[in-house]
């Protein structure tokens, strides 16, 4: 694996900032305390980490409305921690990649102030605005993605501005080249402190419909999604000048040697492989969120690889994510048992898997009281907050779970006097040591990190909850075998040699070895491999 690119064979570990580990006591995470446990991410055996905003911010999103994109909040440190950060990262040889957010800025972001300040600023095109509509309302229909209209009146200069997310988030304007220009220089400043790539923020918004025409009524619209699926969105986002900017900032971290660019996008397969870009000159990693919303079954699951896998463009390199801070815990979705099935899958697929903190714990959305509700999300749309999979990792059973010595911003677990780092390195049946063993078979395997991948079970077998798909690499072969069911399943081995556990999402079972037909339990996830012949 020596000749392949890093972010190829790597896992990427995303780390919410202010709930990994605070170390200055005031219960929010910070940067000297991410530096702090780089050697349990070492030891879990990741290859990078992702770190999500911590630049100055109001935090009116929690750092997603940055009002300077080359400075660190106080709240998380200064830019001397997070220089030291990335050395010891690196030192360990964990690569880091940061979190860009070039759609919107804050809306005390000193370009904002200027482009308010009258309609003949020089910056008053760096963001979007435009007249009312005839009978005084907003210019079109487009909404809030956390909900209500997407456009605020600014009284002094009369016209509205538009902002898809918080009217404390206004949009940049990507069409203006002087907007380009200096957001590339944002990425260079930090290129040049050694960052190693970015996971940039909603790119798929970055560009507008130019006429603003109104987004058509979403006929599946019903009552309980939230307020943006009212409409299709297919006039504020996804427009098809939005992959020449992709390619600049491609051209961009290109500068600087192999870096990575990652895009977040939420979009039907057909749309997500579009920003892979005409001759992959678009985003390395379009992030792969299907399986966020893909029935938890055995067929469904495998017809979405299938799918995916023919998307592709040649030479487009796969990924996979199973949570992030935006979405509902893996364990929430599929339970405990499903879980330690879903991390096999996650590390086992073809391409490059994202693993959210916590997620290697079992950990589960917290429920979080009233009064402790933090997410603007929920504050516009009760029932659509963030909060339950942003609380804080759990680290040792001791006050606060080791993560702050004060009351941390977000409620633990209630049951984090045991699910927690300590309680479960050394236990050879927990979730964590799985995904460790898992990691480590990743590196030690060139068939699992880099080799092709084909589905294996036959339409039987899917009905009855068992995925099963090979990774090849020159003369190594490894078998994976999924039971999505309840109930015990058995599966049969080709004839030829015997085939050696690996590893079993079941305790006790790795290093058996298994010939013709063999059960697998409920729940049950395997690696084998075939032993070489006498």
């Amino acid at each position: 694996m020596s000749d392949t690119v890093w972010w190829k064979s790597g896992t990427v570990y995303q780390i919410y900032p202010r709930s990994f580990q605070d170390s200055d006591g005031n219960g929010v995470g910070d940067l000297r305390g991410i530096a702090s446990r780089l050697d349990y991410l070492a030891w879990l055996g990741v290859d990078a980490i992702w770190i999500s905003p911590f630049y100055t911010s109001p935090m009116a999103d929690f750092g997603y409305d940055v009002s300077d994109y080359c400075g660190v909040d106080p709240l998380f440190g200064t830019l001397e921690d997070f220089d030291a950060l990335v050395a010891e990262a690196h030192r360990r040889k964990l690569r880091v990649i940061l979190d860009f957010v070039p759609n919107h800025t804050s809306i005390e972001h000193a370009w904002f102030t200027e482009s308010r300040a009258s309609r003949q600023n020089p910056k008053r095109d760096w963001y979007i605005w435009r007249d009312a509509a005839p009978d005084g309302g907003p210019p079109n229909n487009w909404l809030s993605n956390f909900g209500g209209a997407a456009w605020t009146r600014d009284e002094a200069t009369g016209q509205y501005y538009y902002h898809a997310f918080l009217r404390e988030q206004p949009d940049l304007n990507w069409r203006n080249p002087e907007v380009r220009a200096a957001m590339h220089d944002v990425l260079r400043f930090w290129l040049a402190r050694g960052v190693d790539g970015f996971r940039v923020d909603v790119i798929w918004h970055l560009i507008k419909d130019e006429g603003f025409r109104d987004n058509p009524l979403n006929p599946a619209f019903v009552p309980d999604l939230p307020e943006i699926n009212r409409f299709e969105q297919v006039y504020s986002c996804d427009r098809p000048e939005v992959f020449d900017v992709v390619a600049g900032m491609r051209g961009v971290l290109r500068e600087f040697g192999e870096r990575v660019l990652i895009g977040e996008i939420y979009l039907p397969i057909e749309r997500l492989v579009a920003y892979y870009g005409e001759d992959l000159a678009g985003a390395d990693l379009p992030f792969n969120f299907q399986l966020l919303s893909t029935p938890w079954q055995a067929d469904s699951v495998a017809a979405l690889i299938e799918e995916y896998e023919a998307a592709l463009p040649e030479g487009g390199w796969p990924n996979w994510v199973l949570g992030n801070h935006d979405r509902p815990r893996i364990v929430d979705r599929v339970g405990e048992a499903q879980a330690r099935v879903a991390a096999m899958l996650l590390l086992t697929l073809r391409g490059t898997p994202t693993l959210y903190y916590g997620d290697e714990i079992g950990l589960g959305n917290v429920q979080i009281p009233v009064d402790r509700m933090q997410d603007p999300w929920e504050h516009n749309e009760p029932g659509h907050g963030r909060d339950p999979e942003r609380t804080p990792m759990q680290w040792e059973d001791a006050p606060h779970a080791g993560f702050s010595t004060t009351e941390p911003w977000l409620p633990l677990s209630a049951d984090c006097a045991r699910r927690n780092v300590d309680e479960m390195r050394d236990s050879s049946g927990s979730i964590l040591t799985l995904h460790r063993r898992l990691l480590h078979l990743r590196r030690n395997h060139a068939a699992l990190s880099i080799g092709s991948y084909s589905t294996v079970s036959s339409p039987e077998e899917l009905a009855q909850d068992l995925l099963i798909y090979e990774r090849i690499e020159g003369s190594e072969i490894v078998r994976v075998v999924l039971n999505f069911g309840e109930g015990e399943r058995r599966h049969a081995l080709p004839d030829g040699p015997d085939w050696k556990v690996l590893l079993s999402s079941r305790p006790g079972r790795s290093g058996a070895v298994e010939t013709g037909e063999f059960p697998i339990a409920a729940n049950e996830g395997l690696i084998l491999a075939p032993l070489p012949a006498d």
